[in-house]
């Protein structure tokens, strides 16, 4: 019965706490945070059940020490999170699945996309991979290409765009 009677006794000093002190520490923390009323009440609860797991060597509430100790405990808390903040590289908004058009298991959709464009890639002629290559992948411009290759540049851009005009029906049948 003596565990029954200490939480009763628990209880009653935080609610004696709360009641004396909870509305200053509010709006203490409130101006600590900027008025972010989440980040507030994050720390105020956190205060709290710091004084239920420090009950025992909680400073008597007739002088005032215990508000010191709840305001104190309080500033900490924040000044912990900012510096956590501060240590943290920013965060930065992603784009949500829906934004990118992803079904759900986009590893396997990009394994079998790019299957079916290495294979569309193997069935052009190598004169069509060749322009690819230059243009694309060393990022050449047509007149580059048709100079190096010793075509014209409308032959080189003539191959460019049968080749991509392959590509996406055979990616699109796949």
């Amino acid at each position: 019965m003596t565990c029954l009677a200490n939480d009763t006794d628990t209880d009653a000093r935080i609610r004696e706490l709360l009641a004396a002190h909870g509305t200053p520490l509010t709006r203490f923390v409130h101006g600590l945070t900027n008025s972010h009323r989440q980040t507030a009440e994050d720390v105020i609860q956190e205060t709290l059940l710091r004084a239920w797991r420090h009950l025992d060597s909680l400073p008597p509430d007739s002088d005032g020490r215990s508000r010191r100790w709840l305001f104190t405990v309080a500033r900490r808390l924040v000044i912990d999170e900012a510096r956590r903040r501060q240590a943290r590289p920013v965060e930065v908004a992603t784009q949500t699945d829906q934004e990118f058009g992803a079904t759900g298991d986009e590893t396997a959709d990009t394994a079998i996309a790019n299957q079916a464009l290495r294979e569309a890639v193997g069935r052009l002629s190598a004169d069509h991979r060749r322009v690819l290559h230059e243009v694309y992948f060393r990022d050449r411009t047509a007149h580059e290409v048709a100079a190096d290759l010793d075509v014209p540049v409308g032959t080189v851009r003539s191959r460019v765009y049968y080749a991509l005009r392959a590509l996406r029906a055979a990616v699109a049948e796949g």
